[in-house]
């Protein structure tokens, strides 16, 4: 699995609509092959800040989508809307279970 998780801030008044830009994309998103969740988060504690986390089947599947419409799109939308740099972190996980 492997699982990237996206930190970036906004003008507490730009929030609004780089999560409704995320909201577009979404079902697109997880149509994807490979993708097995993308959530976006806007901090409770924070009106600036807001955290995308991914799940992917595998490395390629996350590199398919960075070269996709969708991850352009949003990137068009949203990186004028930042104030800081945007930090993403990659991660190679192994799934040991799921509870329900």
């Amino acid at each position: 699995m492997f699982i990237a998780i996206l930190d970036f801030r906004t003008a507490a008044t730009d929030r609004p609509a780089a999560l409704a830009r995320f909201d577009e994309e979404t079902d697109r998103v997880r149509a994807m092959p490979g993708n097995i969740a993308f959530r976006v988060y806007a901090a409770r504690d924070d009106d600036t800040a807001v955290a995308v986390v991914h799940e992917w089947d595998d490395q390629a599947s996350f590199a398919a989508y960075l070269a996709s419409g969708s991850f352009a799109r949003s990137g068009e939308a949203i990186r004028p809307m930042m104030i800081d740099v945007p930090v993403s972190r990659r991660f190679h996980a192994d799934l040991l279970e799921t509870v329900a």
